[in-house]
């Protein structure tokens, strides 16, 4: 058998970037939907966690997989996988002197 060292699985959440405004960190809200303990009824839960973003790949939007990390500040204890899907940019729409495209 060879010498292999086996970890953890490290634990990953899928969500959308809601905030991008810090540097290197973005906050990603992460929505689960779960039946009320009562009432049975289905119901959307939302958490918002911060992640680091060393290269600022993501922008806002975007969904993506957060990697659970070692504690990087007070706040941060994740770090982003990879962005699974890009949001669709909406560009200005800029209009010459007469006021036409």
């Amino acid at each position: 058998m060879a010498e292999e060292t086996v970890q953890g699985k490290k634990n990953e959440k899928v969500g959308q970037v809601v905030s991008t405004k810090m540097a290197k960190t973005i906050v990603v809200e992460v929505t689960r939907r779960v039946p009320h303990p009562l009432y049975k009824r289905i119901i959307t839960k939302r958490k918002k966690f911060y992640a680091h973003d060393e290269q600022s790949s993501a922008k806002l939007g975007d969904t993506v997989r957060i990697v659970e990390c070692r504690p990087l500040s007070k706040l941060k204890r994740w770090q982003l996988g990879d962005v699974i899907r890009r949001a669709v940019q909406v560009g200005e729409l800029k209009l010459d002197s007469a006021g036409q495209n």
